[in-house]
C-alpha cells in the first residue's frame, strides 16, 4: 500500500475525454474497467485499477475529491472535513469515505451522482484556501470541523498530524509554533461555545501533540490515557552507540517503561526499508532494542494495530509485558 501527494492524483486521474484522445473507444473504456485495468472512480474519471489496488484509503479518497472538485469548477463549493483532510494530507484512521464532503453558501447540485455530501453554510474567507488548484478549507478549519465529529481516535490522529506539519522542520520540533497553533484551535473552540461536538473537540486540543510520527502513535497515546496513564513522553531520544540518537515513541514515566508502536508498513513497505530486506529491518530493530533496554534499564513493550482497537486489547498487550497500568 502507498500514498501518493496531490500533484500524483492530478496527473494519474483520466476523464473520459482524456481517455478517448488516448485511443480508447467508449466500448474499450467499458471494457478496460470490466477486465480491471481502469478503476471508475466517478461518472466520468478513471483511474489504473493497478494503481487503485495499491493505494491507502485516503489517498483512494484525495484522487475522489480531485474528479469531484473538477466537475465543481466554477461554483463556490469547498471541500471540507474529511475531503479537505485527503488534500492537505492528513490521514484518515480507519476510514474509507465513500462521498466526498462539500461546504458552500447553498445546498445547490454540483453533478449527478450521490458520492457527495454537501454542507450548506457560508465559509469565512479566511476559512477557505487553494492548494494545487483545489478550493478546500485551511488546515485550521479542517481540524476545527474534524475533531469535533470524527471519533475520538480518527480526530487525533488528524490533529496531531497537522500540528506535526505546522511545527516539525527537518528532526526539530518548533515548540512556539506549535503553542502558536494550538492557541489557534483553542480560540476557534472559544468562539464556537455550544457548537456540535465541542466538548470532544476541547478534549483532543489539550491532547494533541504533532511530536507523534503515525496516526497509530496518536491512538496508542489515547488508549494509555483512557488506561489512566498521564506521564506519556512522545520521541524520546535515547544516545545511540556510534553517536547520534535512538528516538523511543512512547516513554511510560509513570511505570519507567519504553513503548513502540510497529505499523506493518515499517517491515512491508520497500520504500520505507530503503532497501534493506526482512530480515535486515528486524536484525536492525532488535540490535536497536536490546541497546535501549540495556542503557537505561527499562523494559521495551511493542504492539500493532490489533492491540490498539480498545483500552482492554491494549491493556492485556502490557500485561504480556509485565506493565500494568498505574493507579
Amino acid at each position: 500500500m502507498r500514498h501518493i501527494t496531490l500533484d500524483e492524483a492530478h496527473l494519474i486521474l483520466r476523464s473520459r475525454i482524456d481517455l478517448l484522445r488516448g485511443g480508447l473507444s467508449e466500448r474499450g473504456i467499458e471494457s478496460a474497467q470490466q477486465e480491471g485495468r481502469l478503476h471508475k472512480v466517478r461518472r466520468g474519471w478513471w483511474v489504473s485499477g493497478a494503481v487503485w489496488a495499491e493505494l491507502w484509503p485516503e489517498s483512494r479518497h484525495l484522487l475522489h475529491t480531485v474528479a469531484v472538485l473538477r466537475d465543481a469548477a466554477g461554483e463556490r463549493a469547498a471541500a471540507s472535513h474529511h475531503s479537505a483532510a485527503a488534500i492537505h494530507g492528513l490521514p484518515l484512521y480507519r476510514s474509507s469515505p465513500s462521498r466526498v464532503q462539500l461546504t458552500m453558501p447553498r445546498a445547490s447540485r454540483i453533478s449527478s451522482g450521490d458520492d457527495v455530501f454537501r454542507h450548506a453554510h457560508r465559509l469565512p474567507d479566511e476559512d477557505v484556501m487553494s492548494v494545487g488548484g483545489l478550493r478546500c478549507t485551511t488546515l485550521a478549519r479542517t481540524v476545527f470541523d474534524l475533531i469535533r465529529v470524527l471519533p475520538a481516535e480518527a480526530a487525533l490522529a488528524a490533529a496531531d498530524a497537522a500540528m506535526r506539519s505546522v511545527a516539525l522542520v527537518g528532526r526539530e520540533y518548533d515548540e512556539s509554533a506549535a503553542q502558536q497553533w494550538r492557541s489557534e484551535i483553542d480560540a476557534r473552540l472559544l468562539r464556537a461555545s455550544g457548537a456540535r461536538g465541542i466538548r470532544q473537540a476541547r478534549w483532543i486540543a489539550e491532547l494533541m501533540d504533532g511530536r507523534a510520527q503515525l496516526p497509530g502513535e496518536s491512538v496508542s497515546r489515547l488508549q494509555l490515557i483512557r488506561l489512566g496513564f498521564r506521564s506519556i513522553a512522545l520521541q524520546v531520544p535515547v544516545r545511540a552507540p556510534a553517536g547520534g540518537w535512538y528516538f523511543v515513541d512512547l516513554g511510560l514515566e509513570e511505570v519507567a517503561a519504553w513503548a513502540e508502536f510497529d505499523g506493518e508498513s515499517k517491515y512491508l513497505d520497500e520504500a520505507l526499508r530503503s532497501g534493506r530486506s526482512l530480515e535486515a529491518v528486524l536484525l536492525a530493530e532488535k540490535q536497536r532494542e536490546d541497546w535501549i533496554r540495556g542503557t537505561t534499564g527499562r523494559s521495551v513493550a511493542r504492539w500493532g494495530d490489533a492491540h490498539i482497537a480498545s483500552p482492554r486489547a491494549l491493556a492485556a498487550r502490557l500485561g504480556a509485558f509485565g506493565i500494568r497500568p498505574p493507579r
